[in-house]
């Protein structure tokens, strides 16, 4: 079987005058933008942990991420949604076989105008907002009236379909074989989802909970019309009782050997949990943080 190792090693000049060159491994992770933050956050942390590693990370989605994966050219792929059986075929034809570390959980939010009066919402309501043949166009459909939105339009905020989070949507609120309507305005990453709804009172999105911001309303969210109504939050995810709550994921191309091994184990580690938590995810298991 055909193995594609792409941990390179660069060469950095010694800060000492004596020319020597020191080796400082270089781990390649790209993926999706839910987790770029705390992808950030933990190469930057673990940079002072072990300086002889130098973490690149980028994002650009899940599927991106998966893809780069699978032809070699990233040592870890982030993604919030779970590989689908088409990648992971790829993966095997190309002598790779990907292994999946659940490194985190979230809360997928629903944002909304920081003015809108909404304080709760169904998974049935949100399918007649954002899905294909779903009736709910106007927030007064919903028993709403919006401040600062005299259309009564529901301008619905989404992402591209290259994101994790758009599929996990997809499947965990539309359901299996649904897809989304038309008319949407899909945007490349998170924070612009947020952005948008944060300056359109018509509007709603949905994203990860650590993108929330102040001028941000998130409703809580009720499986049914008997269900309790579940806010976003760590506590909720961890538990499972949020309705959307989704693991966060990172692939690597087989076993991860040296440097992609110590650093998962560090991810995985109560110190890698510790930043996960503080950046608004929920970790894997329950941490004591200093």
């Amino acid at each position: 079987m055909k193995r594609i190792i792409s941990l390179t090693t660069v060469a950095i000049l010694a800060c000492g005058g004596d020319g020597d060159r020191a080796q400082r491994a270089l781990i390649q992770n790209k993926g999706s933008d839910t987790l770029l933050n705390v992808a950030q956050a933990w190469a930057e942390t673990y940079g002072a942990v072990n300086p002889n590693v130098a973490v690149a990370v980028t994002g650009g989605g899940s599927g991106t991420g998966i893809s780069a994966m699978i032809n070699g050219t990233v040592d870890i792929a982030n993604s919030s949604r779970a590989m689908r059986d088409s990648e992971i075929e790829a993966a095997r034809a190309n002598g790779i076989e990907p292994i999946e570390f659940v490194v985190g959980h979230d809360a997928l939010a629903i944002f909304m105008h920081e003015d809108n009066p909404m304080s709760g919402i169904t998974m049935d309501q949100l399918r007649g907002i954002f899905g294909e043949g779903g009736g709910l166009e106007r927030w007064s459909d919903l028993g709403a009236s919006v401040p600062g939105c005299p259309s009564d339009e529901i301008i619905r905020v989404s992402r591209q379909n290259n994101s994790g989070t758009y599929i996990y949507f997809r499947e965990a609120v539309l359901g299996a074989g649904n897809d989304f309507k038309l008319g949407s305005y899909d945007m490349h990453g998170s924070k612009d989802v947020v952005d948008l709804v944060e300056n359109t009172p018509c509007a709603i999105g949905y994203s990860g909970l650590a993108y929330a911001t102040e001028h941000i309303h998130m409703p809580c969210v009720a499986a049914d019309d008997v269900s309790a109504c579940v806010g976003p939050a760590v506590q909720t995810a961890i538990e499972g009782s949020y309705p959307i709550s989704r693991p966060l994921l990172m692939y690597t191309a087989g076993q991860p050997i040296g440097a992609i091994r110590d650093y998962m184990d560090w991810i995985l580690s109560d110190a890698g949990q510790c930043v996960i938590q503080q950046r608004g995810y929920a970790p894997v298991r329950e941490v004591t943080c200093t």
